[in-house]
This record gives structure tokens, C-alpha cells and sequence, in this order.
């Protein structure tokens, strides 16, 4: 079987589990919600407490997931716990619990947990590789394209350039970054790599073969940004 699919079937069966739960999906997973369904090898979710997280670190270990006591996760900084699970072909997934706020490690910008709750919504998502659907809390769309923005790794700006046609509000969006970060900083690095052949190859690595006049429409949303 596909480790792809036993990967993503995996997460979305815990994700099932922790229904009852209060929790925001952000990351990877949220990014399936808006834009065509990428893979991602792990799922983030926000609490806003450590009540909350202790009854979802309850439901994990239930499921046969491990708390990993020095997590290598590049992206965040401060409260966040990680559960890995070995699954049977010896690949693990991972769940990211962060408690109270999100700090992205490569710039120290911080977002709440009450910021994250306050701009999200119910809604289904799918995943890459399965049909099943999932009615979870998720950040809504301008909240993950700011934290994206800011964090600006490729995979961040792969993220952002399938999402922006979507956005509800360009002036929100670079007011938002704007408190956290350089907007112009951000949006230049953006436009630098969305105009290499080496984006649109690794575009099609991730999301498959885009139409080029998709593709045109996508980096118009992107110029439009940066000159609003």
C-alpha cells in the first residue's frame, strides 16, 4: 500500500478520535481546506490551555502514539508538544500540539492561540491521497496565509502561491504581517521564488501538473499583493 495513504489514513483516523476535543488545525492539513490537497508527513493543531492539551495527550496515547521528549521541529519555537506513532512499515507520523500561542522559529513572530480561535471555522477537508472528509476547526484562510507569509519557507510560499486567489482581504493579509514581520521583506522573497523554473518544477512535484494559465492567474494574485 501507498506510505502515503497509510500515513494520511492514519491521521485523519486520529483526528476522528480527537472530534470531541477544542482544537485549531493549522499547517499542512489546514492548507487541504483551501487549495488542492497536498501530502503532509505530520498535523499541527492549537489548544488554547493545558487542560485541553492534557485531555488531547490523553486520546493520543490511547491510540498508541509516544510523547517525543526533544521533538526536532524546525519550524516552531516555545509551547508545542509533539506524539509520534511507529506504524507497522517502521514510518512514524507525528501530531504538534501548541498550547497558549504559535511562535515561528525562523523569525520569533508569535501568533495567540486566542488569535488562532478567533479566525477560524468549522469546515471538511480532505486529504492528498484518501476521499474521506473530515468537519474540523480550522484557521480560516487569510489567518494561514499570514502565519505562511511570515514564515516564508518554500513550502510556506508553495502554500501561499495555491491560496492567495482565495484570500478574502489583501489589506487585512499585509497588515497582519506587517505587525509581525517586514511585509516587503516577505512579499520580495515571495516573488523571487515564484518566478524561478525551479518553483513551477517543484509546484508540480507537490500538487501536480498546473495549467499554465492557472498558473498566470495565481502569480497575477501575487503581483497584485505586493502593489496593493
Amino acid at each position: 500500500m501507498n506510505l502515503f495513504l497509510i500515513r494520511e489514513q492514519e491521521i485523519f483516523n486520529t483526528l476522528k478520535q480527537l472530534q470531541e476535543c477544542n482544537f485549531v488545525v493549522i499547517g499542512g492539513y489546514a492548507v487541504n481546506a483551501y487549495a488542492l490537497p497536498r501530502f503532509s508527513v505530520d498535523c499541527d493543531i492549537v489548544v488554547k490551555d493545558l487542560e485541553e492539551l492534557e485531555k488531547i495527550e490523553k486520546v493520543l496515547s490511547g491510540q498508541g502514539y509516544q510523547k517525543e521528549n526533544s521533538p526536532n521541529a524546525a519550524q516552531y519555537l516555545g509551547n508545542f508538544v509533539r506524539y509520534e506513532k511507529l506504524l507497522e512499515n517502521q514510518f512514524t507520523v507525528s501530531m504538534d500540539i501548541l498550547f497558549e500561542n504559535v511562535t515561528d522559529r525562523m523569525t520569533g513572530a508569535a501568533f495567540s492561540a486566542d488569535w488562532i480561535f478567533q479566525h477560524s471555522e468549522k469546515r471538511s477537508f480532505k486529504g492528498k491521497t484518501i476521499s474521506k472528509e473530515l468537519w474540523l476547526r480550522i484557521v480560516n484562510i487569510d489567518a494561514l496565509l499570514v502565519m505562511k507569509m511570515v514564515s516564508c519557507r518554500a513550502t510556506d510560499i508553495r502554500d501561499v502561491f495555491m491560496m492567495l486567489p482565495n484570500a478574502k482581504d489583501n489589506a487585512w493579509l499585509k497588515a497582519e504581517v506587517s505587525l509581525r514581520y517586514n511585509f516587503e521583506n516577505r512579499i520580495a522573497k515571495i516573488m523571487d521564488k515564484v518566478k524561478s523554473k525551479q518553483f513551477r518544477d517543484g509546484l508540480a512535484g507537490v500538487y501536480g501538473g498546473i495549467d499554465e494559465k492557472i498558473f498566470e492567474k495565481h502569480l497575477k494574485t501575487v503581483l497584485a499583493l505586493q502593489e496593493a
